[in-house]
Parts: structure tokens; sequence; C-alpha cells
């Protein structure tokens, strides 16, 4: 692993993702890009915390104002990302189904991609909720979000009812489920 680490001719991405690896933070499967929907992350039940993200124009901002008051989805969001693409058609049918009944937000990780880049995708491809940077992984952090496309659903009272990860969650499922029990 070391020597992979240090080799000059390994991309800096690569590099990256065997560091996670070696720390943790990725999983094999993420890696893998394999469709897996399991709890992940915190447990349910648990308190959404508090982290500090960024707007998209760089401005700081805490995670947990867009997701007060009523239900909330939030995504842990990268580009690159095959498997949050594969979640956006369930995403933009659970925005129409549930309008403003429920706060959506997509946090966009700061692991090979660029606040530009961040912002040039949402200019392009407009989803109709708020995209947050998470420069310094605060949130990243503070929700256990092990990889991208970790969704996370927190209740009406700020508690975590759901946690999944990769392109095979069943997320309007999971949405329909909170606000059966709420």
């Amino acid at each position: 692993m070391r020597q992979l680490l240090r080799s000059r001719a390994t991309g800096g991405a690569l590099r990256r993702v065997c560091l996670l690896l070696a720390l943790g933070a990725l999983t094999p499967t993420a890696v893998a890009g394999q469709s897996v929907s399991s709890e992940v992350g915190l447990p349910v039940g648990t308190p959404g915390p508090a982290a500090e993200v960024q707007d998209l124009d760089g401005n700081p901002v805490e995670l947990l104002d867009f997701t007060r008051g009523k239900p909330a989805l939030i995504e842990f969001w990268a580009v690159w990302c095959a498997n949050c693409a594969a979640l956006q058609p369930q995403m933009s049918r659970i925005r129409e189904a549930y309008g403003d009944r429920l706060n959506i937000v997509a946090v966009a990780v700061a692991v090979s991609q660029s606040l530009p880049q961040v912002k040039r995708h949402v200019e392009e491809h407009d989803a109709g909720y708020p995209f947050l940077w998470d420069a310094q992984g605060a949130a990243v952090r503070a929700y256990e979000a092990s990889t991208t496309s970790v969704v996370v659903i927190l209740d009406d009272e700020g508690r975590v009812a759901y946690t999944g990860i990769g392109s095979g969650q069943d997320l309007e499922a999971a949405v329909a489920r909170v606000f059966a029990d709420g």
C-alpha cells in the first residue's frame, strides 16, 4: 500500500482512494461501484448532527438549517459518482411528489472534485434543491458518510429515520415510510 501511495506513476485519484481505504473512510464495496442498500453511518433514531458546510458561493452555513421543521433527505454526492447519477430519477420523483413537505439537500464532498466543477454541474442540471459544499469534510464526519451515494433521511423531529448507500436504494419507499410514521 505504501509503495502504491508513493508512486509518482499512480494518479492522484487512485492515491486518494487507497488512502481513504486505509483510513477506513471508504469501503471496498463503494470503490467497486456495487449497488448496495443497507444501514450505514449513524444508527436510526440518532439526532441529526450539526455540521458547518458552505453554500456554493463559499459562505458558511449550518447543514441542519436546511433540514429543520420537516423531514429531510440528505445525499452525500459528487459529480463523478455513478451511483448518485443513478439515484437522481428517484430524487426528482421525490421532490415532485413531496414538494415543500420535505427538505432535500445534496452535500457535495470535497474528494476528486472542485467547487467550480460542482457549481458548473448544478448550473447545467438544476435539481430544484440546494447543493452545499463540504470543503472540510465536517458533514461527512458528522454523518459518518463513508463514501458518496450515502443518503440520510431525518424525520420531522430531526432524528435519523433511514440511512443507505449505493444505487440500489429505494428512496421513494423510505420517504413514504417517514411520512406514514409521522
